[in-house]
């Protein structure tokens, strides 16, 4: 795809094309952008499993009509019996199995709390719609999928519960045009649609899903499940020249995108592709990173204000200056993995939302409740088994998040929503798709399409190298190398570049969109 698909009265976009026609159904039905964001989220639990689902967490960022931007934090803490004892005798969280399930999952209190300040009318049976009626009579598996299922099948099939009965019905992966069917998703959705999102967190279906996890080893309980609330945190901003940007504040790593922007913004780079664009910002994203990993995580144990940081001019000037416009800086820093949803959804009104939710890795902790086909999340294996420090494990502590949903208002009164999956990717596909639009004048849906690169990983093996994929011009893989990066080339069109999405709503109403041609993706409008 190669051209941006524009329209008037609303429009989505999500990297699955069914997620897209369900939130388009609900704009068209009268539903604003926030019930169509629902309306993705809960079809992309059922028809990308893999990579999102009810038993995750997720952020928001909405942009309103008359010019407020707020957010919307549902991550999970960690239970109250997750401590140090439990985890005697491990050097490390497991990233599979009961251990490995050991935080709230906050996404459904998400979508109670973007709904309650929408404004919307539509009743939550018609946001499912779709969703349900695609777990129950069954979707056909796409080939990322049918990878991905066939990939991780070895060390998520022993898993307790009843990931194998869902995911592995004839005893083998489900594989590319194979119909996947989720029956028990699908009455656990008809179940919140009926009685109520809060149900998951209190009541019948939450008892049941306590019930799951105590049995099958996980140390989330009822009492944590009750406790959950989705917060509103003031979303973090970011002048730079000509706009105003906008992301999540910590948990999330949505400090580290905005600076990678705060410190390219600092930087002599005059032409898109070349060296000094993508030098420039590998190495901005090495500062932000360094000061990520130094600094953010839950807010309540953080000894810095994020926000003062990103207002501090100078301090920002500093950052810029440790950048070598000629040198790489070395790079042994560890990954950080995950596999997400962005989607986004804007409508007639003005209403821009930006909207990102995970279970962490595929299929989150491996755990499919027996009761409800809900696949809980792995993100609090991310926490440190260690008395003090970064990211330690405590009982109800919030995990570091790699998710993080962007979004930009423009001194010319465009707004942006975009965003990306892919753990250590996000903020720099981010940064790729920002940089080539808004400074560069490069077409929406071609700042996608253009190729990309990562330092370290999203999915796969762990690696710190420079991944470039194969569409720039040869000579800048020759002058990457020669300036100290360790590139490694890959594929065309490669998934591990993650799934990116945007849209841009214009002062005179126009919306445009763009979806990934790494993903299975579509923008939907009217």
């Amino acid at each position: 795809m190669r051209h941006e698909v524009r329209s008037l009265r609303g429009m989505v976009t999500a990297p699955h094309h069914l997620a897209a026609q369900a939130g388009l159904g609900v704009l068209q039905d009268g539903g604003n952008a926030v019930e169509a964001t629902v309306a993705i989220a809960a079809c992309l639990a059922v028809v990308y499993p893999h990579m999102t689902g009810i038993g995750g967490d997720g952020f928001w960022l909405i942009a309103e009509p008359d010019g407020r931007t707020h957010a919307i934090d549902a991550c999970g803490a960690a239970a109250a019996t997750a401590t140090l004892d439990l985890y005697r005798g491990h050097d490390a969280i497991p990233w599979r199995g009961p251990l490995a399930a050991n935080t709230v999952a906050g996404t459904i209190s998400g979508w109670a709390a973007a709904l309650e300040s929408s404004g919307g009318t539509l009743p939550l049976a018609r946001l499912f719609h779709d969703a349900i009626q695609h777990a129950e009579a069954g979707v056909v598996v796409t080939r990322g999928g049918a990878e991905i299922a066939a990939t991780k099948g070895a060390e998520l099939r022993g898993q307790p519960g009843a990931w194998a009965q869902v995911f592995e019905p004839a005893g083998r992966p489900l594989e590319e045009g194979d119909i996947l069917r989720q029956p028990m998703l699908a009455a656990t959705l008809t179940l919140l649609a009926r009685d109520g999102l809060a149900g998951f967190y209190q009541g019948p279906l939450a008892r049941s899903i306590a019930a799951d996890l105590a049995r099958l080893g996980s140390p989330v309980s009822a009492v944590d499940l009750a406790a959950h609330r989705a917060m509103r945190p003031a979303p973090l901003q970011l002048d730079i020249v000509g706009a105003t940007l906008f992301n999540t504040a910590p948990p999330t790593q949505g400090m580290a995108s905005l600076l990678i922007l705060a410190l390219f913004d600092r930087l002599q780079a005059d032409a898109p592709e070349g060296f000094e664009h993508i030098h420039g910002l590998v190495e901005a994203t090495k500062q932000a990173f360094l000061f990520r990993d130094r600094h953010v995580g839950d807010p309540a144990y953080m000894t810095i204000d994020p926000q003062a940081v990103l207002d501090d001019g100078a301090g920002l000037d500093e950052l810029a200056r440790r950048i070598d416009p000629e040198r790489a800086l070395a790079w042994p820093q560890p990954p950080a993995a995950g596999d997400t949803c962005w989607f986004g959804a804007a409508d007639a009104e003005g209403r821009v939302v930006s909207c990102i939710q995970s279970t962490y890795f595929e299929f989150g902790s491996g755990l499919v409740l027996p009761e409800t086909g809900i696949t809980w999340q792995n993100r609090g294996s991310s926490f440190r088994l260690a008395e003090q420090g970064w990211n330690a494990l405590r009982p109800w502590r919030k995990p570091f998040h790699t998710l993080n949903p962007a979004l930009a208002r423009f001194d010319d009164g465009r707004v942006m929503a975009y965003g990306t999956m892919g753990g250590e990717g996000q903020p720099q596909t981010q940064a790729a798709i920002f940089t080539r639009y808004a400074r560069y004048g490069i077409g929406l849906q071609e700042a996608i399409t253009r190729p990309r690169w990562l330092l370290g990983r999203t999915w796969g093996d762990d690696s710190t190298s420079l991944k470039i994929e194969d569409r720039f011009a040869p000579e800048l893989y020759e002058e990457l190398s020669a300036a100290g990066h360790l590139v490694e080339l890959l594929p065309a069109f490669t998934a591990t570049m993650g799934h990116a999405g945007a849209i841009v709503r214009h002062a005179d109403g126009v919306l445009e969109g763009a979806t990934d041609p790494r993903s299975d993706g579509q923008v939907a409008a009217w």
